[in-house]
C-alpha cells in the first residue's frame, strides 16, 4: 500500500491543527505497540543477500528497494554483517530470487518485496521461523513465495543476523518521530470517535463432543471464545521509502513502516481506524441486510472496469466507514481550528463591515475543505467503498454530541435508506468540480506581491527595526500584540519564529537553547497550518527551509531532507529559498 502525503501542512503543524495529546496518555492501553518484528527483518535480510554481477563483473543486486536515508546506512550495515555468508546458500537465494522476478516481470523492486513482507507473517516467531500449519487459506501472492522460508530459517541459523539482531531491534526503537506522531494519531481519532478500541473480540463456537455411554451419542456445545486484539506499529529500515504496508492476520494488525514516518498523515491513519471499525460492524452485521443488498450491484458493477477491486461487501461497507471518518475527522478539525480563529480575530475588530468580512471568510473557508472532504470521498468511492457519503453526512449528526460511535452505529446502519442514496453521486458534482479546480490552484498559485499599505506590513517594517537592534524580548511582545490584531497571519508566525531563532544564537544553556527552539518550531509550523491558496509560496519556501534547519539541530536528519525536499518542490519562486534547500539537501546526503 503506497502512502501518499497529501498536504504536509497536516505533517508537520498536526499539533496545531487536532487536539493536544492529553498527558500521560499511553499507547499501549488502547492495544498500539511500536515494536520491530525478527520474522520480518530476517525475511528482508535474506532478500538483500540476492546479488549478481555485470558484464565486468562487479556485484549487482538483484533487488534494489529505494530505501530512506536511514534504511539505506542499515543495508549497508546487513550486507557488511554477512560479507562472508556461505557461497552456496548465497546461490540459492540468488536463484530463487532471480526466478520470481522473471516470473513477474512487470513489478518494480517495492512490488517485488511486498508479498515477502507478507509472508514474513505467515511464519512463527524467530528463530524458528516455521511455516504456518494450513496454506490453504493463503492467498496467491503469498504462496508464491512461500516456498522463499526454508532460505529465510537457513539464512537465519548460517549468516550473522543471530548474533546482531538484538542490535539491530534495538536501534529500530530510536525514531521520536514514529513514537510521538503514533501518540497523536491515536488520540486524535479515539477523540473524535468518542471511544476506546475494543481489546477483546468474543465469539460463539459450535463444538461437537461425545457422550461417554454405550451409544457414543455425540452432543454439540456451545463455547465462548475469548481473542486478544492488537496493532502493532512495526518500524522497519528495510521497507520500501514512502510506503505504509498494513496486513491484518486474525486479530492482530500490522502497519509496517520506514524509518521517520509520521504516522498522523500516512495510511496508517485508516489502518487504525480499520483496527477499531472492525468488531463495531461485524456485531451489526445482521442488521446490515439492507446495505448489503444495495452495495452488492455497485461493487459487481464498479469490478467490470476495475477486476482488482474486492467483490466482499462487509469489506466494502469498513472500509466505507473508515474513509468516512478519516474524511470528516480532517474536516471537523479545520473547521473546529478555522473557528475559532475567526472569533479571535472578530474580537479585534470594531466595524460591522470587518466583523462580516471575517464571517464571510471563515465561510469560504469550510466550504473549501467540504469541498475537499467531498472529492476525498468520491476519490475512495470509486475505489470501492461505495458507502462513505452516506457515513460521513450520518457522522455530522454524531461528532458533536460526544456520543460513542460504538453505541451510534446500529442507529446509523438502520437509518439507511436505498432511495436517497440513488442520487447522491450526481448531487456532489459541483462541489467536486470545485475541489479540482482549488487544487489546480494550489499547485501553480500565481506569486502575489504583498501591499506595502497592509496594516500587517506595516506593522511588521516598524518591529523589524527593534529587531535589528537584537531587542529580541520587546520584539516578540509586540509581534505577539499584532498577532492579537491579526489572528492567524502566517507573516507574523514567521517572524516570531525567526525571532525565537536569533535568540537562540550564542545561549549556552541546553534548557533554554532547547525552548527557544521549540518556540521557533511551534511558529513556523503555525506559518504552514494557516497558510492559504493566498500566501505567499517564498513565505511558504522559507518556512520549510527554517524547519529542516531545526530539525537538523535536533538530528533528525531525514525528516530535515524532507522539508527541504517540499520547498523544492515550489521551485525557484521569488523570495523562497530553492537554493538554500537544494545546498541543504547535498550536503546531507553526502556519506
Amino acid at each position: 500500500m503506497k502512502t501518499i502525503l497529501a498536504s504536509l501542512v497536516l505533517l508537520i503543524a498536526a499539533g496545531a491543527a487536532s487536539t493536544q495529546v492529553p498527558q500521560g496518555f499511553d499507547i499501549a492501553n488502547y492495544g498500539v505497540s511500536i515494536q520491530a518484528d525478527r520474522r520480518l527483518i530476517a525475511v528482508l535480510a535474506t532478500l538483500e543477500m540476492a546479488s549478481t554481477v555485470d558484464a565486468d563483473g562487479r556485484p549487482q543486486k538483484l533487488i534494489n528497494t529505494s530505501l530512506s536515508d536511514v534504511g539505506a546506512k542499515f543495508r549497508d550495515r546487513v550486507i557488511a554483517d554477512n560479507a562472508n555468508l556461505p557461497e552456496d546458500l548465497r546461490r540459492k537465494i540468488t536463484g530463487f530470487v532471480a526466478t520470481y522476478k522473471k516470473n513477474h516481470p512487470r513489478a518494480s523492486d517495492a512490488e517485488t518485496v511486498a508479498p515477502f513482507m507478507s509472508m514474513a507473517y505467515t511464519l512463527s516467531p524467530a528463530p524458528e521461523l516455521n511455516d504456518p500449519v494450513a496454506v490453504s487459506d493463503l492467498p496467491g501472492n503469498l504462496l508464491d513465495v512461500l516456498d522463499f522460508a526454508p532460505l529465510v530459517r537457513e539464512f537465519y541459523r548460517r549468516s550473522s543476523l543471530p548474533a546482531n539482531i538484538d542490535s539491530y531491534v534495538k536501534d529500530y526503537a530510536s525514531d521520536e518521530i514514529l513514537n510521538s506522531s503514533a501518540r497523536e494519531m491515536v488520540s486524535d481519532l479515539l477523540d473524535y470517535l468518542h471511544t476506546r478500541p475494543e481489546l477483546i473480540f468474543t465469539e460463539r463456537v459450535n463444538v461437537q463432543t461425545t457422550k461417554e455411554n454405550k451409544k457414543k451419542e455425540a452432543i454439540q456445545k456451545t463455547e465462548i471464545r475469548e481473542h486478544q486484539r492488537h496493532f502493532y506499529i512495526v518500524p522497519e529500515k528495510l521497507a520500501p521509502k514512502g510506503a505504509v504496508t498494513f496486513l491484518n492476520v486474525r486479530d492482530d494488525y500490522y502497519v509496517i513502516v520506514p524509518p521517520g514516518t509520521d504516522l498522523s498523515a500516512s495510511e496508517a491513519r485508516r489502518a487504525f481506524l480499520q483496527f477499531v471499525i472492525d468488531p463495531l460492524v461485524l456485531k451489526n452485521a445482521k442488521d446490515m441486510t439492507a446495505m448489503r443488498d444495495w452495495v452488492k450491484p455497485i461493487l459487481d458493477e464498479q469490478r467490470k472496469n476495475n477486476p482488482d477491486l474486492s467483490p466482499d461487501v462487509f469489506l466494502a461497507m469498513t472500509r466505507s466507514l473508515v474513509a468516512a471518518i478519516d474524511a470528516r475527522q480532517t474536516e471537523f478539525i479545520k473547521d473546529k481550528v478555522a473557528t475559532e480563529q475567526a472569533r479571535a480575530k472578530i474580537l479585534t475588530v470594531k466595524t460591522d463591515v470587518e466583523k462580516r468580512a471575517v464571517s464571510a471568510a471563515l465561510d469560504k473557508f469550510k466550504q473549501e475543505a467540504e469541498d475537499e472532504a467531498t472529492l476525498q470521498l468520491y476519490e475512495d468511492y470509486q475505489k470501492g467503498a461505495v458507502l462513505s457519503f452516506y457515513f460521513a453526512v450520518e457522522l455530522k449528526g454524531v461528532e458533536e454530541s460526544g456520543f460513542d460511535i460504538a453505541s451510534s452505529l446500529k442507529d446509523i446502519i438502520g437509518a439507511f435508506d436505498a432511495a436517497k442514496e440513488k442520487d447522491r453521486i450526481a448531487s456532489t458534482a459541483e462541489s467536486r468540480k470545485r475541489a479540482l479546480a482549488a487544487r489546480a490552484e494550489r499547485k501553480n498559485r500565481p506569486i502575489e506581491a504583498i501591499a506595502v499599505e497592509n496594516p500587517v506590513t506595516k506593522g511588521l517594517l516598524d518591529i523589524q527595526k527593534i529587531i535589528d537592534a537584537k531587542d529580541y524580548p520587546r520584539a516578540t511582545s509586540e509581534l505577539k500584540k499584532l498577532l492579537a490584531a491579526h489572528p492567524g497571519e502566517p507573516r507574523i508566525y514567521f517572524n516570531i519564529a525567526r525571532v525565537a531563532r536569533l535568540s537562540a544564537v550564542g545561549v549556552e544553556d541546553e534548557n533554554i537553547l532547547a525552548t527557544r527552539l521549540l518556540e521557533a518550531k511551534t511558529a513556523y509550523s503555525n506559518v504552514l497550518s494557516t497558510a492559504t491558496a493566498q500566501t505567499d509560496p517564498g513565505l511558504i519556501s522559507l518556512t520549510y527551509v527554517e524547519l529542516g534547519r531545526i530539525y537538523e539541530v535536533m538530528n533528525q536528519d531525514e525528516y530535515a531532507i524532507k522539508l527541504y525536499d517540499k520547498a523544492i518542490q515550489i521551485g525557484d519562486v521569488s523570495g523562497g529559498a530553492f537554493k538554500e534547500a537544494m545546498a541543504a539537501k547535498q550536503r546531507l546526503l553526502k556519506p
